[in-house]
C-alpha cells in the first residue's frame, strides 16, 4: 500500500502533496496564510449544529479546515475545475472526513436565466481560474455543468454559506433568496466588477440583515451575521 505523501498541515488538517503547492504556498498553508481570512471567519461563525454550503473549493483548505475544526452537521462544496476535483478528494479522505464533506464539479448560478452549461476559464495556476475571461492570461475553456442555488439551497438547507467565486458573487448576491443563511463568509472580486459592484454586493449583505464582523473582516473579505 501506498503512504500518502503529506506537503503540509494546517489547523490539523493533512495536505496531501499535488501539482499545486509550490514552496512559497506550502509556507503559507503552514502558516495558516493561505486564505487565512476566510478560515478565521468560517471557524469563528460555524458551530456544530450548522449546514455549510461552500462555493469555490480552491485547493478544498478551507472547506476541510471547517469541517474538522468546527464539525459542522454536513458540507457540500461545488468547484468549477476539474483539474481539483481528484486533490480535493484526496484531501478529504486523508483526513476522514468523506462523511460529513463532498465535493461536486457544478457551478452554483442563483441567476433564473441560468443555462445548462457554462464556460469556464482554467488557468495553468489553479488561482484566478473563473466564469471571466482575462485577455492577459492563458486559459484552457471547459464546460461545466451548473445547478441553481435554489436547488442546492432546498438539498442541503445551508446556515453557513463561504463564498470565493472569483467574480461571480456580485450576479449571485442580486440573485439568491438568502433566506435560512445566518451567517457568510465571502471574498470579494472587485477587479470583476469594479469597486462599485463591491459595493453593491456589501449593499445588498447589510440590507439583507447581515452585521459584518470587524475582527476577523478585511475590505474584501466579509464575515458577517444576522440572526435568523
Amino acid at each position: 500500500m501506498t503512504k500518502t505523501e503529506i506537503a503540509v498541515e494546517c489547523h490539523g488538517v493533512r495536505v496531501p502533496a499535488s501539482p499545486y503547492l509550490n514552496e512559497t504556498r506550502i509556507e503559507r498553508i503552514a502558516q495558516a496564510r493561505y486564505e487565512g481570512d476566510e478560515i478565521k471567519g468560517a471557524l469563528l461563525v460555524t458551530t456544530e449544529k450548522d449546514r455549510v454550503l461552500e462555493m469555490g473549493s480552491g485547493l478544498g483548505i478551507v472547506g476541510a479546515v471547517c469541517t474538522l475544526n468546527a464539525k459542522p452537521e454536513r458540507v457540500i462544496s461545488f468547484e468549477a475545475n476539474p483539474d481539483m476535483l481528484p486533490h480535493i478528494n484526496a484531501l478529504y479522505e486523508e483526513n476522514d472526513l468523506t462523511d460529513r464533506i463532498e465535493v461536486r464539479n457544478q457551478l452554483v448560478i442563483a441567476n433564473p436565466e441560468r443555462p445548462a452549461t457554462m464556460t469556464f476559464h482554467v488557468q495553468n495556476s489553479f488561482l484566478g481560474s473563473s466564469l471571466i475571461a482575462k485577455a492577459n492570461r492563458r486559459t484552457r475553456e471547459v464546460e461545466i455543468p451548473t445547478i441553481s442555488f435554489a436547488e442546492v439551497v432546498e438539498e442541503l438547507k445551508p446556515t453557513v454559506l463561504l463564498c470565493d467565486i472569483e467574480g461571480g458573487e456580485l450576479d449571485l448576491l442580486e440573485h439568491a433568496d438568502l433566506s435560512g443563511i445566518r451567517a457568510i463568509v465571502m471574498e470579494f472580486h472587485p477587479e470583476a466588477y469594479e469597486v462599485e459592484g463591491m459595493r453593491k454586493c456589501k449593499r445588498i449583505l447589510t440590507q439583507a440583515g447581515f452585521e459584518k464582523n470587524e475582527d476577523v473582516s478585511t475590505r474584501k473579505v466579509w464575515t458577517c451575521a444576522r440572526e435568523v
